[in-house]
């Protein structure tokens, strides 16, 4: 194992979607994550109602650089066997709705009694308490709760979900990876674990925090897709070009806009000021007939060693090819799929992708083993179907 986490110890009970994700940061950091799956070997959650996946353990990407063991929670030995596991644990993962891990008995009370030194995160997209917090939902209700969803989209148009990014891996893995560090850095001087209780609407509301600054400065109005970052302004856009493709532009300063009215051959012209909001429609047209006059590639040229802050819009397909992605080694090849490496850098112990992701349960007696499960009682698990 690699990695600034190398040494700490995950238990995953497993789930869908933002929990796996928080997981796959930890591990990738080199986090010994050890990730519980049902015993029956079904999809958790979501992966149900999906088609079905390619053959082979390796697509679903999030279960990635740990390993697996199938364990019945609903078999009395299956429980403690996990809670053996979390005595030995540094923190523990969980993403089912509130109550659920309390009635396995696999609550924080019990956890916490195995190991005071436990943290403990949670991971649901309303809460643990409150109104909503036993209501079903997706990122796209807890975004929409939070005013992140309401504020992409363009003027005189419905909000459009930015995918599933904002409220379950922004607002919600990601924040909950961070508030476990955390909680795991507090637990070494204190001696005491404690209850990291990660809510998507929570995280996607903290995301929002410099847009309500920008509101309170006068700076961003009420209207969906009129400020300068929300598709308002002309030079904070996305122009369709000869081919039908894409670029991306984003001159936000004086001096960068200045560099991209020369790209455009528009210096010398007598232009609006930059930020003349009442000329940016007519500028937003001026540059949308502009771009349509060169392919996504020729503008690719046309601004390559400028400051003029301008990208082609890529694909996801695409992107592993681009050379800058390709210098940083942005994406990895690992048992022959393509996907996106760790993040962030580190200068001296680096992440990595430890191994690809895990069939259910394929790792049950050796990752029992190195988690100190004596051999005899794995195979006394397994005879009573407490372990697969």
């Amino acid at each position: 194992m690699s990695g600034p986490l190398s040494g700490v110890r995950v238990v995953e009970l497993a789930g869908i979607g933002p929990g796996p994700y928080t997981c796959m940061l930890l591990a990738d950091a080199g986090a010994d994550v050890l990730r519980v799956d049902r015993a029956s070997g079904r999809p958790a959650g979501l992966s149900r109602s999906l088609p079905p996946a390619p053959s082979g353990p390796h697509w679903d990407l999030l279960n990635r650089s740990r390993r697996s063991v199938a364990v019945d929670l609903k078999n009395p030995a299956g429980v403690a066997l996990v809670l053996d596991l979390v005595a030995r644990a540094d923190a523990l993962v969980e993403g089912w709705r509130p109550g659920v891990a309390e009635r396995l008995g696999l609550g924080p009370e019990p956890c916490l009694a195995r190991n005071e030194r436990l943290v403990y995160g949670r991971m649901t997209g309303w809460g643990q308490e409150g109104p909503l917090a036993d209501t079903a939902g997706h990122d796209i209700d807890y975004i929409a709760l939070s005013g992140a969803l309401w504020s992409v989209g363009r003027a005189g148009e419905r909000p459009v979900p930015p995918l599933n990014l904002v409220g379950d891996f922004g607002g919600g893995g990601m924040l909950l990876a961070f508030g476990l560090v955390a909680a795991l850095v507090e637990a070494q001087r204190s001696g005491r674990g404690q209850v990291v209780d990660a809510a998507m609407v929570d995280g996607a509301a903290s995301l929002m925090t410099m847009t309500y600054a920008f509101h309170q400065l006068g700076w961003w109005f009420e209207e969906r897709g009129v400020n300068i970052l929300d598709t308002g302004s002309h030079f904070y856009e996305v122009y369709e070009t000869a081919d039908g493709k894409w670029f991306a532009i984003g001159a936000i300063e004086p001096q960068f806009y200045a560099e991209l009215l020369e790209v455009l051959e528009l210096t010398g012209e007598e232009l609006p000021a930059q930020q003349d909001r009442s000329q940016w429609p007519a500028m937003k047209a001026r540059f949308a007939a502009i771009f349509k006059s060169r392919t996504r590639d020729e503008w690719t040229a046309r601004f390559a060693g400028t400051d003029a802050c301008g990208a082609p819009v890529l694909s996801p397909w695409e992107a592993h090819l681009h050379p800058h992605n390709v210098a940083r080694g942005t994406f990895v090849e690992v048992a022959g799929v393509v996907q996106p490496g760790p993040a962030p850098r580190f200068s001296r112990t680096p992440s990595s992708v430890q191994r690809p992701p895990p069939v259910a349960g394929q790792d049950t007696d050796a990752a029992l083993g190195d988690w100190g499960v004596d051999p005899s009682r794995v195979a006394e698990l397994r005879e009573s179907g407490a372990v697969e």
